[in-house]
């Protein structure tokens, strides 16, 4: 006596798969009956001056003349601003041994780092100095730094 070569397990899954099937046809069926349709048209969305999203289309006549040439991509343009080329302050800090320090300006209060070979002549804690500024590698530097 041979067997039946489907076994019940295999009848089940393939019971699943054809019922699995029909409710998606049965779904697509009830979509495009309940659908608006109306195709593009019904899905186009606009969005008024505010930044709101709308179904109805921005009246022309409101639409505001821009010109293209006052739009400004990017960074604007860093207005030249003079500063004085020799400033002076005082020197709160210096390393005699390590050959480094600090200088607080007068004007502004900030301070600058100092490095012993920016130095025209040897200073001191205390020391008003004159010293022009450079671009470091971590921030503006004093350089050509003189006593006053």
């Amino acid at each position: 006596m041979a067997s039946s070569q489907e076994t019940f397990n295999k009848r089940d899954q393939e019971k699943k798969r054809l019922k699995k099937r029909i409710d998606k046809q049965q779904k697509l069926a009830d979509r495009k009956a309940n659908s608006q349709g109306g195709g593009l048209d019904n899905m186009i969305a606009y969005v008024d001056e505010y930044g709101n999203i709308t179904d109805t289309p921005p009246d022309p006549s409101t639409r505001k003349k821009i010109d293209a040439g006052s739009i400004e991509i990017g960074v604007p343009k860093r207005e030249t601003v003079e500063s004085p080329a020799i400033r002076k302050g005082r020197v709160e800090f210096f390393n005699q041994a390590k050959g480094f320090g600090f200088i607080k300006e007068s004007d502004s209060q900030e301070k600058f780092f100092v490095h012993a070979n920016s130095l025209v002549e040897e200073i001191r804690e205390g020391d008003m100095v004159s010293f022009e500024l450079e671009r470091g590698f971590k921030g503006m530097s004093a350089v050509r730094v003189n006593k006053v």
